[in-house]
């Protein structure tokens, strides 16, 4: 149900309603007044739940607090979406050092942000009789990562590509985590720059 139409208190105008109690009880249909006075006396609100319903459903409860927690499970069902997303990071069997750190780096940003990630190497000509080089290249991945990483599926060739899955491991969900729940630095207002501007 959409928040927009969420009605509370006296915006509810339909005569009857059917009450469900601030400690989930079922009240049964009653009138809207009647029901709009237990919630005044609970110091609570009646907010209407389900407002398709003949006769609209309505419950008594806190709707500073009920706002909250639903904002609270809409930012929570965003941050699960964003970890289907499949990130892929591609290399060589015969990567330089720092062009792997950097690839590690790159991955781990993917796993940081709570992406899914695809590590291919791409074998060409002669490589594909060495496969176990670019099994040790995403052995090194991992080992780079090391509890940033968890190993989805392990190593396997795909034609002249050898892949394998990682998802964020504790310490990437940690990080995604933190991020999520950062408070913005408040922002300086006119007032402030122009006592600044004074002490100076």
């Amino acid at each position: 149900m959409a928040e927009r139409r969420l009605r509370i208190n006296d915006m509810i105008r339909v005569p009857e309603v059917r009450l469900i109690g601030e400690d989930g009880s079922q009240a049964g249909v009653i009138a809207t007044e009647q029901a709009l006075e237990q919630a005044r006396t609970a110091g609570l609100d009646l907010v209407e739940v389900s407002p398709m319903a003949r006769p609209p459903v309505c419950k008594i409860l806190d709707y500073g607090k009920y706002k909250f927690e639903q904002e609270k499970r809409i930012k929570e069902s965003k941050r699960k979406q964003k970890l289907g997303k499949l990130k892929e990071v591609r290399m060589q069997p015969k990567i330089e050092r720092h062009d792997l750190q950097f690839k590690a780096r790159q991955v781990r940003q993917f796993l940081e942000g709570g992406n899914k990630v695809k590590v291919t190497i791409r074998f060409r000509g002669r490589e594909l009789a060495h496969t176990e080089i670019g099994r040790g290249v995403l052995g090194r991945i991992l080992e780079i990562l090391d509890d940033f990483a968890t190993l989805e599926r392990r190593p396997q060739m795909e034609g002249r590509f050898m892949s394998m899955f990682l998802s964020p491991g504790a310490a990437a969900k940690a990080v995604a985590r933190a991020a999520a729940n950062a408070t913005p630095a408040p922002q300086p207002t006119r007032e402030t720059n122009r006592a600044k501007n004074q002490n100076t």
